[in-house]
């Protein structure tokens, strides 16, 4: 198997982290910070600041031969607004952005090609503002932040913010279920 990275801004992490967890073909998910202006780890509070340019993210691995970059990007477009401006629903601030963060050119390539495909067919409406550059200074975020959603599912963001956008996912996206 060759496992491949992309790393994806969407407003909170905890959501996209729910989704890509049940994605057949995704091997490796963990939240986190990316593209901020210190090369130095910056804690969730520091984030939510706003003042540390870094985005909350999930890195995504996974293996192309059963899940393409491009499928991986039409789930992300499908479970985020990629038209607000450094919001998603009620939580605002740079640090929830839209933004595709790769590793290489291709990457590139294919994240601009999509996003023009979606824009050309006019079926969100508005145009996608989603960042696109290349990854850097990723960081982890810390053990209690990952995998969120299956550690609380009735803590009450769980149950109204993170539930539906999963339950969109699933309806959408049958054929990309984990077994």
């Amino acid at each position: 198997m060759q496992e491949t990275f992309i790393t994806l801004g969407a407003g909170c992490f905890w959501c996209a982290e729910a989704t890509y967890r049940q994605v057949r073909g995704v091997t490796h998910v963990e939240v986190g910070y990316a593209n901020g202006d210190d090369p130095t780890c910056p804690s969730h509070e520091q984030v939510n600041t706003g003042e540390t340019g870094y985005v909350e993210v999930v890195r995504i691995g996974f293996d192309p031969d059963v899940i393409s970059l491009t499928q991986i990007l039409e789930i992300y477009f499908t479970i985020h607004d990629p038209t607000t401006l450094n919001q998603q629903g009620e939580y605002v601030g740079t640090h929830y952005r839209s933004g595709i963060y790769v590793e290489d050119d291709r990457q590139h390539e294919v994240a601009e090609a999509v996003i023009g495909e979606i824009n050309a067919s006019g079926v969100l409406g508005k145009l996608i503002i989603t960042e696109v550059q290349p990854l850097r200074h990723f960081w982890k975020a810390t053990d209690d932040y990952q995998d969120y959603f299956a550690k609380n599912p009735a803590e009450a963001y769980c149950a109204a913010v993170i539930g539906p956008k999963v339950q969109k996912f699933r309806a959408t996206f049958v054929a990309f279920l984990k077994n």
